[in-house]
């Protein structure tokens, strides 16, 4: 009898404790600084998914991306390729002031003695001072020797291919551009690294965005109960192309869009993961690319819609990326935003998210987005500067573009000075078809100015790619 009087008693007793705990859970939850997720394609164009208008690649799960979160049409790279515009992302700098970039070499190659200096502060760097998990999976680039990779630089661990998959090609495959329309494994030696060890040479690149999904999975799973940063920058559509064979010949765009197609695959396991951990609404998803499609390989090479030019330029098809923004209860579903923004940008942002203050001993070009994702107001971004290596080359503000120089992709060895500079108004012309600068005299007068000023403060860092 006192025995079923105790349990009568405890019953309510328990439910209160329940209460509480999962109280204070929520609480916990609410305080904790929210998880941040960088999906990053390489060589992806403004028109090849979905949800920006590809009418034969399927992108469902970044269409659903798109729809459950924020579509940004204006959002650019630092730089037309690749290690400069990931260097950008990582430091929240334009390439010239950390020295990650050339105007001889225009990325780091295998046999490349440099890297992104010690004396920059990576994302997750910052990151880890707050208490975040981190991992890179993927694409690096930023310098393979040791002191240069991502664990010497904030992450806690690695796994991927330290440069791009077209690298290190061996003396016996196919010359020129034979190699790249029939690929095969064995004609390129790439590594596969973990942590700052190599696993595997050459690296089975049919296997390797499934692969890096997998990581990344079990990455979310382990760390789904404190902050966590994950860089997932993928290694394609960068050619030579390579799908896993649950993907061969499933699109209607060929060899291309099957790789699109298994990149949106991944992102669909990324986003189902974080949901099935119950870790969704507390994270900040950003999917984009570090520059535009290489036009040169034709049906290897991605599209960049109505843009003009790709990969390598300053034209926008070379910096204008396809990009969305996910965070379930922050972010409102099927938003569209134009505002003009960088991948520089995710640094102010990842860092306003973590009640981080920024780095006030040097020059950031990184602007909070915050504002723009929530819907609760605008960015400060006024300027976007377009470099090619340390050449300014061209400077938007509002719709207005000016071109100080310009430089086709590929097949023009040296950039035109333009003495009367070439204006564009990127809202009624985002194809740059149409020149108007004499029309608009005082706009140009305007942006000189600001070009002036921008110069006169920039100190550009020695060369890390000439090393």
């Amino acid at each position: 009898m006192k025995l079923l009087k105790l349990q009568v008693l405890a019953q309510p007793l328990l439910v209160l404790i329940l209460a509480f705990t999962a109280l204070l859970g929520t609480c916990q939850a609410a305080d904790r600084s929210p998880n941040i997720v960088i999906i990053f394609a390489d060589d992806l164009g403004y028109g090849d998914l979905g949800c920006f208008g590809n009418p034969t690649i399927q992108t469902p799960h970044l269409d659903r991306m798109a729809r459950e979160g924020m579509k940004l049409t204006q959002f650019y790279s630092a730089a037309p390729v690749c290690t400069p515009s990931r260097a950008a992302l990582m430091t929240g700098r334009l390439p010239a002031r950390s020295g990650m970039c050339s105007n001889k070499r225009r990325v780091l190659f295998p046999n490349s003695k440099g890297g992104i200096p010690a004396r920059e502060i990576t994302l997750a760097e910052a990151l880890k001072t707050k208490g975040y998990a981190t991992a890179c999976i993927g694409k690096w680039h930023l310098g393979h020797l040791k002191p240069f990779l991502p664990t010497s630089n904030g992450f806690d661990s690695y796994l991927g291919i330290p440069y791009s998959n077209d690298m290190d090609r061996i003396a016996t495959a196919p010359k020129g551009r034979a190699a790249f329309l029939n690929p095969k494994i064995e004609y390129w030696n790439v590594p596969l690294m973990h942590n700052t060890d190599i696993i595997e040479r050459p690296a089975e690149q049919t296997t390797i965005t499934r692969r890096y999904t997998e990581a990344a999975i079990d990455f979310i799973e382990q760390q789904k109960d404190q902050p966590f940063f994950l860089y997932l920058p993928h290694s394609l559509p960068h050619v030579p192309l390579f799908r896993s064979k649950a993907f061969a010949g499933q699109s209607r765009r060929g060899l291309y869009g099957d790789v699109i197609e298994e990149i949106d695959w991944s992102v669909g396991q990324v986003l189902n993961t974080l949901k099935r951990c119950g870790v969704d609404k507390h994270t900040l998803v950003f999917f984009t690319s570090d520059n535009g499609p290489w036009l040169t390989f034709n049906e290897h090479g991605g599209s960049a819609g109505l843009l003009r030019d790709g990969k390598g330029s300053t034209w926008e098809g070379g910096m204008r990326e396809p990009t969305l923004a996910w965070w379930p209860g922050t972010i409102k579903p099927a938003s569209v935003s134009a505002a003009v923004s960088s991948t520089m940008d995710i640094y102010a942002t990842a860092m306003k998210q973590a009640n981080i203050p920024l780095p006030t001993d040097r020059t950031l070009d990184s602007h909070d987005l915050t504002p723009v994702l929530t819907g609760t107001g605008n960015s400060s971004r006024e300027l976007l500067f377009y470099y090619r290596g340390y050449r300014l080359m061209a400077v938007r503000k509002g719709p207005w573009k000016m071109h100080l120089m310009t430089q086709n992709a590929y097949g023009q060895r040296e950039p035109v000075k333009h003495d009367s500079p070439q204006l564009y108004h990127l809202e009624h012309d985002p194809s740059e078809k149409y020149e108007i600068g004499k029309n608009h005299p005082k706009v140009i007068a305007d942006l000189l100015k600001d070009i002036k000023r921008h110069q006169q403060a920039m100190k550009p860092a020695p060369s890390q790619l000439e090393l």
